[in-house]
């Protein structure tokens, strides 16, 4: 089973020389700190006990959730949700570039 990004690919249990597999795993270890640590200051780390990088059979790095309670992944979807509001709100209050505006040629 795979798809467009890998993530659905076996786990590189059994490693083959020829795959690079450090570069992979090091991107995913960096995302899962960083994941670790914003789930922690928001007092959910518990609730992803089995947070942890991983690399595919293709050396693709991949951040494993592990399985989480219903509730921790509603809670998860309307921090996303907030999150994505906000973003949207600031970026409606920029000022557009304006492409058609002539250019002081001084």
């Amino acid at each position: 089973m795979t798809d467009a990004r890998g993530v659905c690919m076996p786990q590189a249990e059994t490693l083959d020389p020829a795959v690079p597999y450090v570069r992979g795993w090091s991107a995913a270890r960096q995302s899962t700190d960083a994941l670790a640590e914003q789930l922690t200051e928001l007092g959910l780390s518990a609730d992803f006990p089995a947070l942890k990088a991983d690399v595919n059979v293709r050396g693709d790095g991949v951040v494993r959730l592990g399985a989480i309670r219903p509730d921790a992944a509603s809670l998860l979807v309307r921090l996303l949700t907030a999150g994505l509001t906000a973003e949207m709100g600031r970026n409606e209050n920029r000022p557009d570039d304006d492409d058609d505006a002539p250019v002081d040629a001084a």
